[in-house]
């Protein structure tokens, strides 16, 4: 047996209510009452109620109570999940109570409205088919005509009166039984019903027979709702008032900061934005980058941070925030440090390290890159990775490594756009966030291994990352910012030159590595394989 929600009333009914029917005299009570078991219910005297009715069980015990007088017992049930409770399963006080009106449903189910009339106490169930039966013993209320109990009871109204008109929910119904009711014990059974109070507290309230000590229980608990009502109506006050018409949809998200400023803590989402703001005014970027963050900050601030949009734009922030515009390394160029690097790490290969050595002599006398890129060409295993690292290494600049090795997807040069979801920049937009620093040196790995299909050709975005005239303003489609590519010094390897796209060919300076004679190879093998595998 359950009471739907949306249809939930609770009045006093001949207490409070001048249009409720007469009361039921105690003496016309039988001695046996069929007794309902409620899940999610405590049914007071006074108090009427919608119930539904779905078990066959409680549908039997409907019928036989509409045939006959129309009087049976409500109680609640221990094991709120017990469709044909026993009476193990049932609390020994209850209610007897009025069936006022019955109304049944095309699915089976029945839905009551009951009155409830006087506290009952169970003595004995004498049955339990087809429902359960019981003879009871009525609990009158104990009353103590004292000057405490008239304060206490004047104490309860006061608040009770604060309460309805700090609540808009409670009905006028509520209101008008609360004027009209004198009785204290009825007084409390109306509180009962209407305070925000959990199962066992109403049930713990309809078994207390001392109308004292039952206004001893729910006076903390009017002042305890008066409170909460008070502190409600207080932040809708300050949202109201704060909040402007463009943020008229994010009312709940302001109500729950003027919640956690009454606490006493502080919004997490306010620190984050707080901190973000102190980024973007720490961080030294170019004036297209620095409008683009304060742009997007500002639209971070009318976005709810439970909205899928939030994360987007914050991730986009951090990007912007995370890369180097700024930030490098200086160059620390020695020409026969180089010379010995290059010795020290590569057996052989002295034309190679010749034109290595002349490259490295043009930056440091023109103290910028502007020029052909190298690529180093030969099979596998002759060292252009390595020599590529030899080369940052002398440079004194970070490396990194971009392997194009089966790359068919532009966007991986160029980085998705941000309406896809998921969306990040380009390899190379990545690969400078990770070494955090604008002048590395970028080795294009296996640039002859780079396809193309419909998703576009990698090559050709290639060509702006590898011209000089152009790579100083590259716009990554993520970022939709250019960024200046000019002091980053790339060198690129392959194992063939056909594959390579003629146009991206003809910006390449190519510089064949043979491979190594038998001879070499022994000498590799004494000078570096094995003294390695001794350490």
């Amino acid at each position: 047996m359950t009471s739907p929600d949306t249809e939930f009333i609770s009045i006093l009914g001949a207490a409070g209510n001048p249009e409720a029917p007469a009361r039921v005299s105690a003496h016309s009570l039988p001695d046996v009452l069929p007794i309902l078991g409620l899940s999610d219910i405590v049914i007071f005297p006074g108090m009427v109620a919608p119930l539904l009715v779905e078990t066959p069980q409680s549908t039997k015990l409907i019928d036989d109570v509409v045939a006959g007088e129309r009087l049976l017992g409500v109680a609640l049930q221990r094991k709120p999940d017990a469709e044909n409770p026993t009476p193990e399963e049932m609390h020994d006080v209850g209610c007897a109570a009025r069936l006022l009106k019955m109304l049944k449903f095309p699915d089976n189910t029945i839905r009551v409205l009951v009155e409830g009339l006087w506290r009952i106490r169970v003595k004995e169930y004498t049955g339990d088919e087809p429902y359960l039966c019981a003879k009871f013993e009525l609990m009158k209320d104990v009353k103590e005509d004292t000057v405490e109990l008239t304060a206490m009871m004047r104490n309860a109204q006061g608040q009770f009166q604060d309460i309805i008109k700090l609540s808009p929910a409670l009905s006028e119904q509520v209101k008008i039984a609360a004027l009209n009711t004198e009785d204290p014990g009825h007084f409390t059974d109306l509180i009962a019903v209407n305070l925000n109070l959990t199962l066992e507290e109403r049930q713990k309230l309809l078994e207390t027979t001392s109308v004292k000590e039952r206004l001893t229980f729910l006076l903390p608990m009017l002042n305890r709702e008066h409170e909460v009502l008070t502190l409600s109506s207080k932040i809708q006050t300050e949202v109201a008032t704060s909040i402007s018409k463009t943020q008229r949809d994010f009312f709940l998200r302001e109500q729950l900061r003027a919640i956690q400023r009454e606490l006493g803590e502080t919004d997490a989402n306010s620190i984050e934005l707080s901190q973000l703001q102190d980024r973007i005014a720490r961080t030294s970027l170019p004036p297209e980058a620095k409008q683009t963050a304060t742009q997007e900050f500002e639209r971070l601030h009318q976005i709810p941070p439970a909205a899928a949009e939030y994360a987007v734009t914050r991730h986009y922030l951090d990007w912007i925030l995370d890369l180097p515009w700024e930030k490098e390394t200086e160059d620390k160029l020695d020409l026969k440090e180089a010379e010995r690097i290059l010795n020290e790490q590569h057996f052989g290969l002295t034309k190679v390290k010749d034109r290595l050595l002349e490259f490295l002599a043009v930056i440091k006398r023109r103290k910028q890159i502007k020029g052909p890129i190298l690529c180093l060409v030969g099979p596998p295993g002759v060292g252009k990775t390595s020599l590529g690292k030899s080369v940052a290494d002398a440079l004194g600049r970070k490396f990194a490594r971009i392997a194009l090795g089966g790359m068919r997807d532009e966007a991986e040069i160029r980085g998705h756009r941000r309406t896809y979801v998921g969306a990040l920049p380009g390899r190379i937009i990545q690969t400078l966030k990770r070494v955090e620093s604008r002048n590395p040196v970028i080795l294009l790995d296996e640039l002859d291994k780079v396809g193309a299909d419909f998703r576009g050709d990698p090559a050709a975005a290639l060509l702006e990352v590898l011209d000089p005239a152009q790579n100083n303003t590259f716009t990554d489609y993520y970022l939709d910012i250019p960024f200046d590519l000019s002091r980053v010094l790339f060198l690129t390897t392959a194992n063939w030159l056909d594959p390579i796209h003629p146009a991206l060919r003809d910006r390449l300076e190519v510089i064949e590595l043979p491979s190594y004679t038998a001879a070499e190879k022994l000498q590799i093998a004494k000078q570096y394989l094995v003294p390695r595998q001794l350490e």
